[in-house]
């Protein structure tokens, strides 16, 4: 698996340092899991995920929130000019734009669809459909027939199983509706008009990085691993983008993993396996924040410290204890829930025939990867307005 983070190390983060951890601006990344059912690797970088944004295209939130007006019939130099000049938050023509996701069951989950709800409510052009949720594949699909049936202008479809919903999506690009694929893949690129979603590698990458950078120094240095589900295929992204990061530091080894179940309870257990494994270590890299609840009692628990943590999602939580600067964890990389208020931006302009601002494109893109960006203490309060509860 190749690294897919701009340059050779992503961008440059909050010391100006070029390349270890970036820090974009505050909408670019915020939170880890539209994934906690399996996708295809195919969902994972690829030919088909041609856009990729990181810290210097500032962020998929404010970079599509910027539609432009273009229409078709523009000429080429009138269209760059339009979408040169910016953001266009100007109403347009009036859509409506179906929005079916899993349940929220899920801090991420739920961020995601006060995400969209939020963004929606910013245009006086757009309203949105939303359905109530559910995992269970049969009554999703059902939400989706629906939202067909009603002839919404646009649908966006995080699905609670991608390979599972596949035929749905066909089904309304079949029927004239452009379908936005948010994270989690359909298994047929005819399926979907544009796919935007999480990397899931490039966070455990910037995980490897930061930790990397912050043991450097230290001779023998070790580290630990607290993974997700290893039957999903982002959890095997999450720890190959770790190992790969690690293998750039000869004196760090990864001395222990555990698996546990993106839960507190799976957290606690499975952390406090860890602690008895190891007596010492010198970093802690968590997958998940939720099940970092669990983790940080198992610490706690066993009177612990001396070593670093660097969670993974982006919660609100984690980035406030990030701040105060009084508990093991010192980080945390996103998995941002503002991805579905970027695919509203999408929506809007794939329904309105827009472009979207700062490229020459009429059209949007086919695809849309964001960047994992690393919250420290110095760059926390650029996102908390980002992190979920």
């Amino acid at each position: 698996m190749t690294d897919r983070t701009p340059g050779p190390y992503g961008t440059p983060d909050s010391h100006g340092t070029p390349g270890l951890y970036s820090t974009p601006g505050p909408y670019s990344t915020s939170g880890p899991y539209g994934t906690e059912a399996d996708a295809p690797a195919t969902a994972r970088g690829g030919s088909r995920r041609n856009v990729l944004f990181g810290a210097a295209a500032v962020s998929a939130g404010a970079l599509l929130s910027a539609c432009t007006s273009n229409q078709r019939s523009d000429a080429s130099a009138g269209a760059t000019q339009q979408q040169a000049g910016g953001a266009d938050d100007k109403p347009g023509k009036k859509v409506t734009i179906g929005f079916a996701g899993p349940q929220a069951d899920h801090g991420w989950l739920n961020a995601i669809n006060q995400n969209a709800r939020n963004r929606a409510k910013r245009y006086r052009d757009v309203t949105l459909d939303i359905t109530e949720g559910s995992n269970d594949t049969a009554q999703q699909i059902g939400q989706i027939e629906t939202l067909i049936n009603k002839r919404v202008d646009v649908l966006v479809i995080l699905p609670a199983d991608g390979k599972a919903l596949t035929q749905v999506g066909l089904k309304a690009m079949r029927a004239g509706i452009p379908v936005v694929n948010l994270d989690r893949v359909f298994a047929s690129p005819q399926a979907y008009r544009c796919w935007i979603g999480g990397d899931n590698y490039g966070m455990g990458l910037n995980a490897g990085r930061y930790i990397g950078e912050q043991l450097k120094d230290k001779p023998d240095a070790k580290v630990v691993e607290l993974a997700g589900i290893d039957t999903l295929e982002l959890t095997r992204e999450r720890t190959k983008g770790f190992d790969d990061a690690l293998k750039n530091y000869p004196n760090i080894r990864k001395v222990g993993r555990q698996a546990a179940e993106f839960t507190v309870e799976s957290g606690q257990a499975k952390m406090a396996g860890l602690l008895q494994a190891h007596p010492s270590f010198d970093a802690l890299w968590n997958h998940d924040d939720d099940q970092g609840v669990g983790a940080e009692r198992a610490i706690e628990q066993a009177g612990r410290d001396g070593f670093l943590m660097v969670g993974g999602a982006g919660s609100r939580r984690v980035m406030e204890t990030i701040k105060a600067g009084t508990s093991v964890l010192k980080a945390t990389v996103l998995y941002p829930p503002t991805m579905s208020a970027s695919a509203v931006d999408l929506a809007r302009a794939l329904a309105q025939g827009r472009g979207i601002s700062g490229t020459a494109e009429l059209e949007i893109p086919a695809s849309v990867t964001l960047y994992s960006a690393v919250v420290t203490k110095d760059n926390v309060d650029d996102y908390l307005p980002t992190g979920f509860n």
